[in-house]
């Protein structure tokens, strides 16, 4: 299995010397690649989010790899690229969703070398593409981390504009902190994965697919929660095996939510909620029934030994079904509410 791991090597420092070939805005955009020598239980794929790069992905991809396990965070088509750009001369994003597509296909088989179980997660869009992935390769996939997946806008009128209007955009948050990424972009490079949240929703009824949980926040202003939730409930009806979890208004998790870098003071968190799903086994009713049981105030390592869960995370995993981070009546785990 070296053999093989060496190979991969090879083909992530080929990935890395064609970065620098093309040139690219700062080394944070640089496609992220921990591997250890040998072979792993499980590898992990992450999608970065759009005009973003690798380094949303990092602390996630730290903790994972600390674990002891491989983890792929690779710079997607058109991103992360150096050069003067604005509204004359935009970044060269794709306007084709097949080039996506065949990208993460094209990652998910190079994954499969590096571990025995491929896990994939990604942000807003990466969240889209890892959605689409979930559906289209249920069988290639263990488990499938959607972060504030771009389903659709949060304001239906945004939906509209992205549809007909062909103009840049330059971010609103364009010089906040931890934004290594672009600063603007052309709509019609929007707009296509606004088309493909469109296609994951229709797939998800009625089609099978890889276990996904899905991590929302109340203070997400820019993509809609109802669509996430409708999917979600669509996912569960043939997936038993996923998960819902929404961050309370009150913890200003905003659409960044990956890293302290991007605003969220609680990275933490997100990265508990990931670990907790990846290393257990449970279905969504049983997941509901732990809630409640932390909730009803039963002994941590009752529930802890019932549940076969990791002695690390359940105590953190516990803390969080509590009204200390909005969880009151339990409604962060409620895509209902």
């Amino acid at each position: 299995m070296k053999v093989g791991i060496q190979n991969t090597v090879e083909i992530l420092e080929q990935v890395h010397q064609l970065e620098s070939t093309l040139g690219l805005k700062n080394e944070a955009c640089r496609s992220k690649f921990l591997i250890h020598p040998d072979f792993t239980s499980k590898v992990f794929l992450f999608l970065h989010g759009f005009t973003a790069g690798p380094y949303q992905f990092e602390p996630l991809g730290k903790a994972f790899f600390n674990t002891g396990y491989n983890v792929l965070i690779p710079l997607q088509p058109g991103h992360g690229r150096s050069g003067d750009w604005k509204s004359q001369n935009p970044p060269p994003l794709p306007t084709d969703i097949k080039i996506y597509q065949k990208f993460v296909i094209k990652w998910l088989q190079i994954a499969k070398t590096l571990g025995q179980q491929v896990v994939i997660g990604g942000l807003s869009t990466g969240g889209t593409l890892a959605a689409w992935l979930a559906l289209e390769h249920p069988q290639e996939i263990h488990r499938t981390l959607l972060f504030t997946p771009f389903l659709g806008s949060r304001y239906l009128i945004f939906d509209q504009l992205i549809k007909i209007l062909p103009i840049y955009f330059e971010w609103f948050n364009k010089d906040a902190s931890g934004n290594f990424g672009y600063k603007g972009f052309c709509l019609k490079a929007l707009r296509i994965f606004l088309e493909l949240g469109y296609q994951v929703l229709d797939k998800s009824q009625g089609c099978v697919s890889a276990p996904i949980l899905m991590v929302c926040s109340e203070a997400d202003s820019a993509v809609s929660r109802s669509k996430q939730q409708d999917f979600f409930r669509r996912v569960l009806r043939e997936q038993r095996k996923s998960w819902y979890y929404c961050f309370d208004d009150s913890l200003h998790i905003e659409h960044r939510m990956m890293t302290k870098l991007e605003d969220n003071d609680y990275e933490e968190l997100v990265i508990t909620l990931s670990k907790a799903f990846v290393e257990s086994d449970l279905t969504w009713v049983e997941f509901e029934q732990m809630a409640k049981r932390i909730a009803q105030g039963q002994a941590h390592d009752q529930i802890m030994r019932e549940l076969n869960f990791d002695e690390q995370v359940f105590p953190q995993l516990s803390a969080m079904m509590t009204q200390g981070f909005g969880c009151e009546h339990l409604k962060c785990i409620n895509p209902d509410s």
